[in-house]
């Protein structure tokens, strides 16, 4: 056959094949999409050897128990995939979608991007209404109803970030605000995004098992405690009144802190329970966990804990401001279905270690399917909604959701499987924390500071020596990085991470970041991870020929010119020359 026809009729093939999806099917073409496309990066200037990146320790961290990540620090010295990962199986990556992107005008894309796709006109949730009369190319076991989530936030906020429906009634959900976990979350590199979380309803309900705000918030604070593993600062509350020494002072008094104290508590032969808890939920919480129906450790969350992650696109309001859009791209969800004791955990963890030493080439296998979602095999479930290709939200099939897998369930960075809840703004910040992007945005907000005296945001910068996994944020580069150090010496900050003795030696290790350019990140993280209108309008065009071609099993990184600091293909133990950075 001739070579030309045959890629002409490939092409076809795959449109049909994108365009006529069985969103049903468990059958994959990417069997380690659980690796995502940043683990692809080249970590090696191609322009100067001496130039190295390094994203990898944003996630390849080191573990903080009893999140039982072993070695997980080492992927940031090598590319320690599968044989079979070994050609880059994210494809989109390498498209050239200029001509594409220069057919969408500013005005298609604003309009676009600001309808929105999860209520109606009505204010009612149109996927609720579609997951209550399910389609049967959505019902994946034939049984008549949907068997996994349906979405029931209202994005409808009081002062404190509690959502309410219709009627004024609270549906749990809380939303909090966070630093946007480095790299691909930062708005400059294609998407808003917003987090919500909620615990099982005994944490919503007082002693006599009525629901009592004071006491929801309360319990999320103690859980912010626990997952953070430090001191968290509340409103002043009577600690008499939940029969729980939240500062931990030895009396029932009044407290302005949840005092971060744990000690193991005991267990009682004769009960046949766990008594002395030296942190305690309040509550219907407390008295379940006296009960030992309820759990409760370090860095873990309670069961059935949920979690609302919806991604947006990047909208430009009147004053050329930056804000979420109405449209979504995606709605995640995630749901914690059963509890694992530390020992468990440590367990899961020495068996992931021994089956990649003994089966280095083994694909990982995780369980789920179109309803219920995936499981990371750590008392997870994670499902979500997606663009179809006429912008409505519909189900992520099973290997969709396998992407979002290999994130939340086996590296150093998580916290109890998740990112951001850990990350929340504390007591400086508006509600300590607890609002929606749309009650309040990023301006303003200072540099997280890291515990050797360097701010987070400013040390990503330094340590990749870009803004973005893939190094294609342009305006990011032209703004913080001086390219010629030798004429705009004055300009570099020699001191930025460490006290540079030889500025030589310093070239070896990074390009130069301009020093009035970085103090500025460190007063106002939006100077760096909001974009400019243009790159806004050009990276939500890129996404959208994506969702026209519902090619998202191909990759769904907003670009338009093709990745040139990608790896096509790496080679068995292809080391990335980097040394491990712990932050």
């Amino acid at each position: 056959m001739n070579l030309k026809y045959k890629g002409v009729l490939l092409s076809i093939l795959l449109a049909q094949t994108v365009h006529a999806m069985d969103l049903k099917t468990k059958n994959i073409y990417n069997e380690t999409a659980y690796i995502s496309s940043q683990c692809y990066t080249k970590t090696v200037n191609d322009k100067d050897e001496n130039i190295l990146h390094n994203p990898c320790f944003s996630c390849h961290s080191k573990n903080k128990e009893p999140n039982f990540t072993m070695q997980d620090e080492d992927l940031q010295e090598a590319y320690d995939f599968p044989e079979v990962a070994y050609k880059n199986p994210w494809t989109n990556l390498f498209k050239d979608r200029s001509k594409e992107v220069s057919s969408i005008s500013d005005e298609q894309i604003l309009e676009y991007i600001r309808k929105d796709n999860y209520k109606n006109q009505e204010n009612k949730i149109i996927l609720k209404s579609k997951l209550e009369n399910l389609s049967k190319a959505w019902d994946f076991n034939n049984n008549g109803k949907w068997d996994g989530y349906i979405p029931d936030v209202n994005f409808n906020f009081d002062s404190e970030g509690f959502d309410k429906s219709v009627d004024g009634e609270y549906t749990g959900w809380r939303a909090f605000a966070y630093y946007p976990f480095l790299g691909t979350f930062w708005p400059t590199n294609g998407s808003t995004d917003d987090v919500l979380i909620r615990l099982d309803k005994p944490f919503m309900k007082n002693e006599k098992g009525e629901f009592d705000k004071e006491v929801y918030k309360l319990n999320l604070s103690i859980i912010e405690s626990l997952i953070k593993q430090k001191t968290i600062q509340i409103e002043q509350v009577d600690e008499k009144k939940y029969k729980v020494d939240l500062n931990q002072d030895g009396k029932l008094n009044l407290s302005s802190q949840i005092v971060y104290n744990w000690k193991k508590p005991s267990y009682d032969f004769k009960l046949k329970k766990l008594r002395g808890f030296s942190m305690s939920y309040v509550g219907l919480a407390r008295v379940e966990l006296l009960d030992n129906t309820q759990k409760i450790a370090p860095g873990l969350y309670p069961v059935n804990t949920e979690f609302l992650h919806s991604v947006r696109y990047v909208d430009v309001n009147k004053k050329d401001e930056i804000q979420m859009s109405s449209r979504m791209k995606e709605l995640r969800y995630a749901k914690k279905h059963n509890w694992n004791s530390y020992a468990q955990l440590l367990n899961l963890g020495f068996a992931d270690l021994k089956e990649k030493h003994d089966f280095p080439d083994r694909t990982d296998t995780y369980n789920g399917n179109l309803e219920i979602g995936v499981t990371n095999k750590r008392g997870w479930y994670y499902q979500g909604f997606i663009e179809d290709k006429e912008g409505d939200l519909r189900p992520q099939t099973y290997e969709e959701t396998l992407f979002c897998i290999g994130c939340h369930s086996n590296i150093g960075a998580i916290a109890d499987s998740t990112f951001v809840f850990q990350r929340k703004f504390e007591k400086d910040d508006m509600s300590n924390g607890w609002y929606h992007w749309t009650q309040k945005g990023l301006k303003g907000i200072k540099d997280r500071k890291l515990a050797n005296g360097d701010t987070e945001y400013v040390n990503y910068l330094k340590t990749n020596n870009a803004g973005d996994e893939f190094r294609q944020n342009e305006e990011v580069l032209n703004k913080f990085f001086v390219k010629n150090w030798k004429e705009d010496s004055k300009n570099i900050q020699k001191d930025l991470i460490i006290k540079i003795e030889n500025p030589n030696e310093y070239l070896k290790q990074s390009w130069k970041l301009k020093a009035d350019e970085i103090q500025k990140v460190k007063n106002d993280i939006s100077y760096l991870i909001l974009p400019s209108k243009e790159r806004a309008l050009m990276l939500n065009k890129a996404y959208k020929v994506i969702v026209d071609e519902q090619s998202f099993i191909y990759g769904r990184d907003a670009h338009v010119k093709p990745a040139i600091n990608v790896h096509k293909e790496v080679k068995k133990e292809q080391m990335t020359h980097l040394q491990k950075v712990m932050p």
